[in-house]
């Protein structure tokens, strides 16, 4: 297996970014803790991954154990907050066999990431008895899904709709999350919801629908993105619900996805100018280029596409990736396939790191396959989509009297050089050095929930007078290193 090695240069830097500031302006750790205008006897936490506390691709016990509604629980307590019960898995090593769900990702000591020796032993046995469970975080969940009755059904796993997470603490096999979330009567509750709406379509390098204008998620696939009606409509419903009986509560945008190390940690232009296999690259692709040159004076290219997807390689720069990109004009009858390097302007996925090597050629001789890239065109979608759903969801919060987080500007902030400053260490989205994200580029750390935790923690105090304190970040878990 093809690992993703990390500079011990960067690993020392890790633990020695320090300075003496802390990025939260509502340190209420010396103040009387009170609630304020709100109600924390009953707090239920509805959301995805990053609600139930994944981390490092898998969703495991001590992951679980540092979620940020299990932080935020631990402070309420302290103002007269109940119990809050999380559906733990079985072990430490996470995922679900039986429904092809991995382990969680590990640091070799060659400091490689790789998937965790052994198999988890969770299963899809209801464990519901022992609940119900306050973090009803469902990982893989969209926005649609949690209002979708059956979504804990084993039966509809087959079919994609039911979620193997789900099925193991649903009330039944007809219950939806926000079924079960509204039955235990909350007094205050968290929604994070949407991430998964264009998530999943920038994780698989565009490879789904734009389904904009199409209000009907039945006919979605997997990896398509949320008509940002959809994302509207169904979490106002969600609020409207959770409201009802007069809880209070707080709900959270959406992160671009360009600012998590998913997307960021392999450089737009990966390949280096290297005299020794320039000339040779080049070489190899002058029959592309000529073919490319006779398409356009045949009036199949523009001179605008024809630039695009000429390739060259220079001496002594860094060099754009061979790509395929699905949507260059389709010249397969001439022969040409669809082939450009990659720009500034597009994600090279974090996946991409096990081929972009000298001896796997990915990128070069090979050009790396279409899911191993956002492309500009493709980020358009998806940024498009995320200010739609983002736009909605604050817009939503106003209108209901919400206290609301804005995430994305939080991880925007976490995503700069200057990074979050807690208590004298500084934290970034730089993959693994930065503290913040797990190994799967995608969710935080312990660190980084907690993080999360006190951006939701600030602005709860903000909106309804309570004095809950910050969780210290510094004691929670980072990346685990061997």
């Amino acid at each position: 297996m093809k690992k993703i090695l990390i500079s011990t240069i960067a690993v020392s830097a890790l633990f020695f970014t320090i300075s003496c500031e802390t990025d939260f302006d509502t340190d209420v750790s010396s103040v009387q803790v009170t609630n304020g205008q709100a109600n924390f006897t009953k707090f239920v936490s509805i959301g995805n991954s990053l609600t139930s506390g994944y981390r490092d691709g898998a969703l495991y016990i001590d992951g679980q154990n540092e979620s940020f509604p299990s932080m935020m629980a631990q402070q309420m307590a302290l103002a007269g907050g109940g119990a809050f019960k999380q559906p733990l898995m079985a072990d430490n090593l996470g995922g679900i066999p039986s429904v092809g769900l991995t382990n969680k990702r590990i640091l070799t000591p060659a400091l490689g990431v790789e998937v965790a020796p052994g198999t988890g032993t969770t299963t899809l046995a209801s464990i519901f008895s022992s609940g119900p469970y306050q973090n009803m975080g469902v990982p893989g969940a969209k926005s649609f899904h949690l209002g979708l009755a059956g979504y804990g059904s084993a039966a509809g796993l087959a079919t994609g709709t039911a979620n193997p997470y789900f099925v193991r603490f649903a009330s039944s096999a007809t219950a939806s999350v926000i079924g079960d979330a509204v039955a235990q009567a909350p007094t205050f509750f968290s929604l994070w919801i949407g991430n998964n709406d264009v998530l999943s379509y920038a994780t698989s390098g565009g490879t789904g629908v734009d389904q904009t204008g199409n209000i009907n998620p039945a006919t979605y696939g997997p990896n398509d993105i949320t008509d940002p009606n959809v994302v509207a409509s169904v979490i106002n419903g969600y609020v409207t619900a959770l409201t009802a009986g007069g809880a209070k509560g707080v709900i959270a945008n959406i992160p671009n996805v360009t600012t998590i190390p998913y997307f960021t940690r392999v450089p737009a232009k990966p390949i280096p100018g290297e005299p020794s296999t320039v000339s040779q690259l080049n070489a190899g692709y002058a029959t592309y280029n000529a073919g490319l040159g006779q398409a356009k004076a045949l009036g199949y290219l523009s001179q605008a596409e024809y630039n695009q997807r000429f390739i060259k390689f220079t001496v002594g720069v860094a060099n754009g990736a061979v790509i395929v990109d699905k949507d260059l004009t389709n010249l397969a009858a001439l022969g040409i396939p669809s082939y450009r390097q990659t720009t500034s302007k597009d994600y090279i996925l974090l996946t991409a790191s096990a081929v972009l090597t000298p001896t796997a050629g990915g990128g070069t001789s090979v050009p790396l396959a279409d899911g191993f890239v956002l492309t500009e065109k493709e980020t358009a979608k998806v940024l498009t989509a995320t200010a739609a759903y983002n736009a909605s969801i604050k817009s939503i919060a106003t209108a209901k009297g919400l206290a609301f987080v804005d995430a994305s500007a939080k991880m925007a902030e976490l995503s700069k050089s200057s990074g979050i400053q807690f208590d004298g260490v500084k934290y970034t989205a730089t993959f693994v050095t930065g503290g913040t994200f797990s190994l799967d580029g995608v969710h935080l750390t312990g660190r980084g929930y907690a993080l999360i935790a006190n951006e939701f923690l600030r602005v709860i105090n903000q909106k309804y007078k309570s004095t809950l304190p910050m969780v210290n970040v510094n004691s929670y878990q980072g990346v685990t290193f061997p």
